[in-house]
C-alpha cells in the first residue's frame, strides 16, 4: 500500500482503498491542498508519581491527586509559547485567553486546551516551562514542560523552535544531572503528539506537492527513531497521537466558506496516520509486548464536527468549521492589530457555541469535546498506572 500511496497519493482509486480497508470515512468535498499543519509536536510521560510532556509539548507532571502539574505545551495536545518570546506568538495576545485564565496565557485558544482537560482528568495541575526553572528548584520536584508551540520533528522555522530531538535532549540532559532519574521513566507513561508542522513548513519552504508522500514517510522514520530514544531512556508505555484531520481547520475551510473540509489535506493526514500505526506495530514487534500505544485524535475531531456537538450532547456546534476568531480580511489574524492598536479581527458572540477558536485550533469548548471522544482511551491507558 505504501508504494501505491507513494505513486499517486490523492488519486480517487486510493481514496477507495482507503476507504476499502477502513482506515478513513471521506465525509467532505474538497480540491485544495495548502495550510497543512496546526501547530506543535508533544509527549506526555506520566506515572503513578511523575508525568511527563515532550515534543511540542514536554510534560513532568506528579501523578498523585492533590498535588502540583508544571506543564508548558505546543498542539495541540496543548499548544503554548511560553518557551518562547512573547511578542512572537499572538497566544499572548488579546482575545486569546479570554475565558481562561481571563488574559492572554500563551495558549492558542480562548481557554484550556486538551492538556489542561487531561491534567485534570489526572487531578493534576500543569508544569513549570524548561525555560523557568530559574523560579526554583522545588518546582522542579513536581513536573517540567520542554514544549515549543510550532516546533516539528525537524526545524521548522530554522533554528528558532527547538525541534523533538532536542527538546528531548533537555530532559536526557535532566536526567544525566540526575534531576529525574530512569526509574522515573521505567514506571512512566510517555505521551507522542504530532500537530502537523512540518508539513507547513515543507510547503512554505517550496516543497513539491508531488513530494509530500515522500515526505511525510521521512517524518514517520524520524518520529520512530524519537520513540526508540524514549523507550531507551526507560519509558515503559508511550502513547502516540494520531494527526488531526488538517484539511478541516478554518484556514482551509476557508475556502468553502467554511462549509466544507479539504479532502486532499485529509487524504495526507489519513497516509500519515497510516504510516504511524505500521510504525508503532513495528516497534510493539520489536519489544515483544504492547510498550507504544496510538490515540485516535483524527476520529475525535471528525466525530464531532461531524456531528456538531460532543459526545453527550451537552456542547453544540451548529457551524463547527467556522472559527470564533479571525482577521477581519486576508492577511490578518486573531490578535492582531494595526499601528494604532485598533483590533484586526472580529469575534463571535459566545466562544461556546463554536468548535474553532482561530485558523488552526479549537476553543475551549471545542478542546473539552475532543476530550470525551478521548477519556475512554486514557481510562484505557492508564488504569494500570
Amino acid at each position: 500500500m505504501e508504494s501505491v500511496l507513494e505513486n499517486d497519493l490523492f488519486s480517487s482509486s486510493v481514496r477507495w482503498k482507503l476507504l476499502a480497508q477502513g482506515y478513513v470515512k471521506i465525509h467532505f468535498d474538497c480540491a485544495r491542498f495548502d495550510n497543512i499543519a496546526a501547530s506543535g509536536i508533544g509527549i506526555i510521560i506520566v506515572r503513578k508519581s511523575l508525568w511527563r510532556f515532550f515534543g511540542s509539548v514536554v510534560q513532568i507532571i506528579n501523578w498523585q491527586r492533590g498535588t502540583k502539574l508544571y506543564q508548558l505545551n505546543s498542539k495541540s495536545s496543548r499548544i503554548e509559547k511560553r518557551n518562547v518570546r512573547k511578542s512572537l506568538a499572538h497566544s499572548w495576545s488579546e482575545p486569546y485567553g479570554s475565558t481562561f485564565p481571563g488574559k492572554p496565557a500563551g495558549r492558542f485558544s480562548d481557554g484550556r486546551i486538551l492538556t489542561d482537560y487531561l491534567a485534570k482528568f489526572l487531578g493534576l495541575k500543569s508544569p513549570i516551562a524548561y525555560t523557568w526553572m530559574n523560579l526554583g528548584k522545588q518546582k522542579w520536584l513536581y513536573g517540567m514542560n520542554f514544549a515549543y508551540g510550532g516546533s516539528g520533528v525537524f526545524n521548522t522555522f530554522g533554528d528558532l523552535l527547538p525541534n523533538m530531538s532536542t527538546q528531548i535532549d533537555f530532559f536526557e540532559k535532566l536526567i544525566n544531572d540526575s534531576v529525574y532519574t530512569k526509574w522515573d521513566l521505567q514506571s512512566s507513561a510517555v505521551h507522542v503528539s504530532l500537530a502537523g508542522n512540518d508539513y507547513s513548513a515543507y510547503l512554505a519552504n517550496g516543497g513539491a506537492f508531488q513530494g509530500m508522500a515522500s515526505f511525510i514517510s521521512k517524518v514517520i522514520n524520524q518520529l520512530a527513531v524519537n520513540l526508540k530514544r524514549l523507550r531507551g531512556l526507560g519509558a515503559s508505555k508511550i502513547v502516540v497521537t494520531s494527526l488531526q484531520p488538517l484539511g478541516c481547520l478554518p484556514r482551509s475551510t476557508i475556502t468553502s466558506s467554511f462549509q466544507q473540509c479539504n479532502e486532499t489535506e485529509n487524504i495526507a493526514v489519513i497516509y500519515h496516520n497510516f504510516l504511524l500505526k505500521k510504525a508503532v506495530a513495528k516497534l510493539n514487534n520489536e519489544t515483544g509486548n504492547s510498550t507504544f500505544f496510538i490515540v485516535d485524535l483524527y476520529s475525535s475531531f471528525t466525530n464531532v464536527i461531524e456531528h456538531k456537538r460532543d459526545y453527550l450532547g451537552n456542547l453544540k456546534f451548529e457551524t463547527p468549521l467556522k472559527p470564533c476568531c479571525m482577521g477581519i480580511s486576508d492577511g490578518y489574524f486573531c490578535g492582531d492589530v494595526d499601528d494604532k492598536g485598533a483590533k484586526m479581527y472580529n469575534l463571535c458572540n459566545d466562544p461556546k457555541s463554536a468548535f474553532f477558536w482561530d485558523g488552526a485550533h479549537p476553543t475551549e469548548a471545542g478542546w473539552h469535546a475532543v476530550f470525551t471522544t478521548l477519556k475512554s482511551s486514557f481510562d484505557q491507558i492508564f488504569k494500570h498506572q
